[in-house]
């Protein structure tokens, strides 16, 4: 039973890499990413500016939760 346990998170881990390498490969053309409505910007030109991608990391954390979901399910 151990071997079993080993080879799914090995699965999972791959899972998780493959999926991983994907956002990095195409993260630059998804002009979506980062540019949500309900994501904050406040600055001036050449001075300052603050961003916080709100809706962005709540969208992203749905998505993480349902995958992880899936792989603790698949776990069992």
């Amino acid at each position: 039973m151990g071997h079993e346990l080993v080879a799914k998170l090995a699965l999972v881990a791959g899972g998780a890499l493959i999926v991983f390498g994907l956002v990095l490969l195409f993260s630059g053309k998804l002009p979506f990413i980062g540019k949500l409505p309900g994501d904050i910007f406040i600055g001036k030109e050449g001075r300052y500016f603050f961003y916080f991608p709100i809706v962005t990391c709540v969208i992203t954390s749905i998505i993480l939760t349902t995958l992880l979901s899936v792989a603790i399910w698949f776990l069992r």
